[in-house]
């Protein structure tokens, strides 16, 4: 089915009538198309990253997920109808499995990783990272495929905290997982 232009305000039951092969999120009820389709760059970040914690993840109780994987936001306790935010994080990492079910998450993620592209830059700096904040995702990566960077938000006190932009020479920690070393110039290479 089409997506209809008459709705100011769009809900997850709306969405699920939608079209599969496109790539649309919701937040606050508009919509906001996800095309084009990722760059080659962009995929090989995404599986480093994605290979690197489902190894560290595999002995541990939280899961990580790669998009295309539904995140409702703000979802607790609403019905289809009531739910207006769903997300396509490039990478979800979730420790709460009461959070999880066959459409994917509802509920905040406890991490989320988001890889720029050309036409999302906007979108993740400002709009999802509000909305991230707003809903509670403890840690917020921005990863930067053109300059080689990841910038870290971790949520303090409800709002996020800047922690730094590291760069292909770092290693980093995972805040959410002390023990996990991320070597940047791997996810990079």
């Amino acid at each position: 089915m089409a997506i209809p232009n008459e709705k100011e305000k769009y809900s997850y039951a709306d969405y699920l009538t939608w079209n599969e092969g496109e790539r649309l999120e919701l937040i606050d009820g508009k919509i906001f198309n996800m095309s084009p389709i990722p760059s080659r760059r962009h995929q090989q970040v995404l599986r480093e990253l994605s290979t690197a914690f489902s190894v560290f993840l595999r002995e541990k109780d939280c899961e990580v997920f790669f998009a295309p994987f539904d995140v409702r936001l703000l979802a607790d306790n609403k019905r289809d109808d009531d739910i207006n935010n769903v997300v396509q994080p490039d990478l979800s990492i979730v420790c709460d499995k009461e959070k999880l079910d066959d459409k994917g998450c509802k509920g905040a993620p406890d991490m989320i990783i988001e890889i720029l592209s050309p036409s999302s830059v906007k979108l993740d700096r400002w709009k999802k990272y509000q909305l991230y904040e707003k809903a509670g995702v403890h840690e917020y990566w921005i990863v930067d495929p053109i300059n080689n960077s990841v910038e870290i938000h971790l949520l303090i006190d409800a709002q996020y905290k800047f922690q730094g932009v590291f760069t292909k020479d770092d290693t980093i920690s995972v805040n959410l997982f002390p023990d996990f070393k991320l070597d940047l110039n791997r996810i990079f290479a």
